[in-house]
């Protein structure tokens, strides 16, 4: 293999946050004592979504995000809930959610011993290391760099700093990143000179200034790459 470590974000590419979101909101609700409504979640996304673009500036801290999203959710739905209660109640059953996406776990059973493998994600450091636990990620990987535990996120280089520490300062070409966002995984990675692979499932269309290195639909397919045998899309 060219590539003799891969950083993997978590979120979206290894575990399926969207199905995790979606449980842990509507459990959140019944716990509180109110009724939930699907329409509340893709209000909650576009909140959610905003708020950690704002933590990936450096604009707010992982525990702003936690509480505000909440109150800006309620806002707009006109909902009276306590949004720090409700914060710990969703993200304890946020963390108890941990289904892989598809084709993950033989990915990963497929490299394991093959190749270096590192988790680097944005995330809430408590949520995201019982989610590993619980999925069985951490036997598969080599370590997990959590955003929220090393005062970093993707895209800033320090965070990618920490990995490569982690992984003993590789040459940057024998490492490749793979993520679904285009901005702390594929913008981040291109910023920090290793090349990158999208993970783009749904078939999102490709910015023409995006430094994606390879696109790929399916998880099945990087292997090819890593193995010289595919290059992915390249378009």
């Amino acid at each position: 293999m060219s590539y003799q470590w891969l950083l993997l974000d978590a979120d979206g590419t290894v575990l399926d946050y969207d199905s995790a979101e979606a449980a842990a909101l509507e459990k959140a609700f019944t716990q509180a004592g109110h009724p939930y409504r699907p329409a509340y979640r893709q209000v909650y996304r576009q909140i959610n979504g905003e708020m950690w673009q704002l933590y990936e500036r450096g604009e707010l801290s992982p525990d702003e995000v936690k509480v505000r999203r909440f109150q800006h959710l309620f806002a707009e739905i006109d909902v009276v809930i306590d949004p720090h209660v409700f914060s710990r109640i969703y993200l304890a059953h946020l963390a108890e959610e941990a289904e892989f996406i598809p084709g993950a776990r033989a990915l990963l059973e497929t490299l394991h011993g093959q190749i270096g493998m590192v988790i680097i994600t944005n995330g809430l450091g408590d949520v995201q290391r019982r989610r590993f636990s619980k999925s069985g990620v951490e036997k598969y990987v080599m370590d997990v760099v959590i955003s929220d535990e090393v005062g970093a996120s993707k895209p800033d280089s320090r965070i990618f700093d920490v990995a490569f520490e982690r992984m003993g300062n590789p040459r940057r070409e024998e490492v490749l990143i793979v993520g679904d966002s285009l901005t702390s995984d594929i913008g981040g990675g291109s910023a920090y000179g290793i090349d990158t692979c999208w993970y783009n499932p749904v078939g999102r269309e490709r910015p023409a200034d995006a430094a994606i290195c390879y696109e790929i639909k399916a998880l099945s397919e990087l292997e090819a790459i890593l193995t010289g045998k595919g290059r992915g899309s390249t378009e």
